[in-house]
């Protein structure tokens, strides 16, 4: 059941760090692309608002939030430090305003010169430290950073038992810790939060290849791989939620800040 468009088996065996893991994505671009869900339409509109903006996609990955606000009709600029992604984005995501292969740290725009900046399930592989600055930075007056996150609901019984195997993401830990009081300080000020529900209709395979998306799994040596793989084929062949079923819904729990400068 397991997807030919997998990462290979190999090297790292060793748990691996957090840069590491933030750096594996480019090898499994594709499997990303296909894989992953976008974002609410209703979640995007609150997050940069109904008229047309200039937005910087910071870490855009493949084009999962680019795409979705572009559908909307606002003016995007990519930044993706990993030239792989980058390249998948390039390829499957018309009407860029713009493009850049560089890191949240050291951003290649001028000053003032966006609307909104945003980070689809990224924000957390960034040194904040370094990267708000940069936000601030290149933020018109009434600008707003706006970190959107995707969180699997695990309140649903199979999604708490899938949560079990593979272990919660740091995304799924910052979407709920972006929310503690001066998170984004002091460059910015406090947040609001909106919570959006979504689904992603998915089968067996295509669970499985939504796992083996996830750095976790990507940066794991082959027999932790395979561990993983069995527990979920186990997962879906024996779940009562699961068992037998062509489909099913991934719920998730979209969480989106708006955060303005200080």
């Amino acid at each position: 059941m397991a997807s030919d468009t997998a990462p290979s088996d190999g090297p790292p065996a060793a748990p691996s760090t957090h840069d590491e893991m933030a750096r594996s994505f480019g090898r499994a671009a594709d499997l990303y692309n296909a894989s992953r869900p976008t974002y609410p339409d209703e979640a995007l509109s609150w997050m940069c608002g109904d008229a047309p903006r200039d937005v910087a996609d910071i870490g855009a990955g493949t084009g999962l939030l680019t795409r979705g606000l572009l559908a909307l009709g606002h003016r995007v600029r990519a930044v993706e430090p990993d030239p792989q992604m980058l390249a998948k984005l390039l390829d499957s995501t018309p009407g860029l305003a713009g493009h850049h292969n560089a890191p949240a740290e050291d951003l290649p725009l001028p000053d003032s010169s966006v609307d909104v900046v945003t980070a689809g399930q990224a924000y957390h592989w960034f040194d904040r430290d370094r990267a708000l600055p940069q936000f601030r930075r290149v933020l018109r007056p009434g600008g707003v950073f706006a970190p959107i996150w995707n969180v699997r609901d695990e309140s649903v019984d199979w999604v708490g038992a899938l949560s079990a195997i593979i272990g919660s993401s740091a995304g799924e830990r910052a979407a709920t810790g972006a929310a503690a009081p001066g998170n984004f300080a002091p460059h910015f000020e406090a947040s609001e939060l909106r919570v959006f529900r979504s689904g992603k209709t998915l089968d067996g395979p295509g669970l499985i290849a939504l796992v083996q998306s996830r750095s976790v799994y990507i940066t794991a040596g082959p027999d932790r791989r395979r561990e993983i793989t069995d527990a979920v084929a186990d997962l879906l062949a024996t779940h009562p939620q699961l068992a037998g079923r062509e489909t099913f819904e991934m719920p998730y729990a979209t969480h989106v800040f708006r955060a303005r400068p200080a």
